[in-house]
């Protein structure tokens, strides 16, 4: 008798999919700037604002971009990267655990991380004005020094300024416009649908619609009309032939898929199940438990190839 198949097992590692992050890990690691540097200049907006949140954690990585800093304080790029990686240490202090369950002794310490962030963001920003990445991470810091909603549309709208379809920070304020911070369902609707509306045929923007439904399906109510929108909003998005697997592109099908399984929409999250093959992200999938085991289950539900 032969065994049975084992179900495919995702790769959740982001460099499986971006070879880029691994370069700029190692030139990170080599303490090589200028390598880092010709890596981030040559990536498009969008890519350059994922890499540096992709690589935040790397040991070592604040001394090196002070050190950085210090010697060139007008490099922005190396400003971007410590700001983000002053979020990340930040935000590991506190914890993705809801505020109540947050104790005062972390929120003071998270706080003080993230105003560190600020300041760095802010003479960064000041310095080289038109980097996205640089507006992205000062989204984040906003939002979590609480400065009020705004405050935020203002720094989205210097960021749109410069890229109107810049999908990490569209994510960024989405997140400010959800009920957990400023919002709520509607005004989170109301922004992925603008946004959704402007973006060009086959950008990944439309997935916003998919990101608000996820942070707001308990209390959705017409779920029909929300999954017609979806696939309207998958139409041009990741399924049309224009669709480019650039940096976010996992993510972006992950999301889709993800809300296609909470909507009953089987056929249509196979179809993204089958187009990620073995590759998959932690975001959103791990808002249900364990993101790889909890891909699995619903490939399985939905009946993708195994």
């Amino acid at each position: 008798m032969l065994p049975a198949m084992l179900p495919r097992q995702s790769n959740l590692d982001p460099a499986a999919a971006y070879p880029k992050i691994t370069a700029l890990r190692a030139a990170l690691d080599a303490g090589d700037w200028p390598a880092c540097r010709e890596l981030l200049d040559a990536a498009e907006q969008a890519e350059r604002t994922y890499l540096t949140a992709a690589v935040a954690d790397v040991d070592g990585l604040e001394d090196f971009l002070r050190g950085v800093l210090r010697g060139d304080p007008g490099d922005g790029t190396a400003g971007a990267l410590l700001g983000q990686y002053l979020i990340e240490a930040a935000w590991r202090i506190r914890t993705r655990a809801r505020a109540e369950h947050v104790s005062r002794e972390r929120f003071v310490a998270f706080r003080a991380g993230l105003a560190e962030a600020e300041r760095v963001l802010v003479d960064a920003a000041a310095r080289s004005p038109r980097d996205p990445a640089i507006w992205t991470a000062r989204l984040v810091t906003a939002r979590g020094l609480r400065l009020g909603l705004s405050e935020i549309r203002r720094r989205y709208g210097r960021l749109a300024e410069i890229d109107p379809h810049h999908l990490p920070g569209q994510q960024q304020m989405l997140q400010s416009l959800c009920a957990k911070w400023y919002g709520d369902a509607a005004l989170t609707y109301e922004f992925a649908k603008e946004a959704a509306a402007a973006a060009p045929a086959g950008a990944p923007s439309p997935v916003l619609l998919a990101e608000a439904y996820i942070e707001h399906s308990e209390v959705v109510t017409d779920v029909d009309r929300v999954r017609a929108e979806l696939r309207e909003a998958a139409m041009r998005s990741v399924w049309h032939p224009d669709f480019r697997r650039t940096h976010g592109w996992v993510r972006t099908m992950s999301t889709f898929a993800m809300a296609f399984v909470l909507l009953d929409d089987h056929p249509a999250a196979a179809s993204l199940f089958d187009a990620l093959g073995g590759l998959g992200s932690r975001w959103p999938w791990e808002y249900l438990g364990d993101p790889a085991a909890t891909i699995e289950k619903f490939r399985a539900r939905a009946g993708g190839n195994t």
